[in-house]
């Protein structure tokens, strides 16, 4: 009997020692490749919070994406991974405040965008009800975006029809309606298949996804805007019954991780590789253009309606003064610019 006792205290023992040695494993989602910038801040983001940790929690990158880019909102509502992130535009409709940051001409590089960004939708909590179902860990943007095609020149509006374009959805898809362009939305990550094989003429892309998605040597034309054409919002999320499991301690370690931390996480990687992507272009002959005042004011004077109609969308989703919500977060843009 005593010795029966002694084996059952020892093995309590060990239980006890395994479970103080247990990892929390955060398994991680990403439909673009391992060598993008959103890969690679995803690991930046899960080395910190197992720095904040102290190694309690380790994460586990999938081997392939658990879901298409349009579907990986609802793989992490329903637990298929715990950590991803989405383009707000690959599905149409069920976002509408998070348009807020795809307007023209809102910044020159994704990480002061993707800190404004972020700042302003935690701050209303009626971003955070578009997102029910998913604990919004940063809201964030890429960088600048740019017109590409495989055909001619782009230097006036006139250029841009004709051609077909990939678009990625959202306000994008709107602004290249103003434009009159012949648009299709597709994920990002089907633009080399679609360029390649003529289906498509060009694409609206930030500088990064030319390298990102191997398309720099099909693009032949780009054409830049101050401020950029448009802009992207994503999210970064994690599955909220993996988040309420945390203890408080891991809570905090993840908490620490995000929001602002978060979002200068991934708009830095972006921008990273926004400068390397330019070089890439010079190096392929890809002729740049800059878009003159002409171009950039008809393309103002044909999509400033977009704006007012996205005030009244947003008020009618909940977000009263909408239009100061949208003059705070371009004032937030120009704090995080400096």
């Amino acid at each position: 009997m005593k010795r029966s006792l002694l084996s059952l205290a020892a093995a309590a023992a060990l239980c006890t020692a395994g479970s103080a040695g247990a990892q929390t494993v955060l398994t991680l989602s990403s439909w673009v490749p391992p060598t993008h910038s959103l890969t690679i801040a995803q690991s930046e983001w899960c080395d910190l919070v197992a720095k904040n940790s102290g190694n309690k929690i380790k994460c586990n990158l999938l081997p392939r994406a658990v879901a298409n880019p349009p579907g990986t909102f609802d793989a992490v509502k329903n637990g298929l991974a715990d950590v991803s992130f989405t383009v707000h535009g690959y599905t149409p409709g069920r976002f509408v405040l998070t348009q807020m940051a795809e307007f023209p001409f809102l910044g020159d590089s994704a990480e002061p965008l993707s800190v404004a960004f972020n700042k302003v939708a935690m701050k209303y909590p009626q971003f955070g009800k578009e997102h029910q179902g998913v604990h919004v860990l940063a809201y964030f943007t890429h960088g600048p975006g740019i017109v590409f095609n495989t055909k001619h020149p782009v230097t006036k509006v006139e250029d841009l029809t004709g051609l077909k374009w990939r678009v990625g959805g959202g306000m994008v898809n709107e602004i290249s309606k103003t434009l009159g362009m012949n648009v299709t939305l597709k994920p990002a990550p089907d633009s080399y298949e679609l360029l390649s094989g003529g289906v498509m003429d060009g694409t609206l892309f930030p500088a990064e996804s030319t390298e990102s998605f191997k398309i720099d040597k099909i693009i032949k034309y780009a054409t830049t805007f101050p401020g950029g054409l448009y802009n992207t919002s994503f999210v970064f999320m994690m599955n909220p019954a993996k988040y309420d499991k945390l203890s408080p301690d891991e809570k905090k370690a993840v908490d620490a991780a995000s929001g602002e931390v978060a979002a200068r996480i991934m708009g830095r990687n972006w921008d990273k590789v926004d400068r390397r992507a330019f070089a890439l272009m010079q190096a392929n002959n890809v002729q740049v253009t800059k878009a003159d005042a002409k171009f950039v004011a008809d393309v103002k004077a044909k999509t400033s309606a977009l704006e007012a109609k996205w005030v009244k969308d947003a008020e009618a989703k909940g977000l009263p003064n909408a239009d100061k919500v949208l003059a705070e977060f371009r004032s937030e843009i120009a704090k995080a610019s400096k």
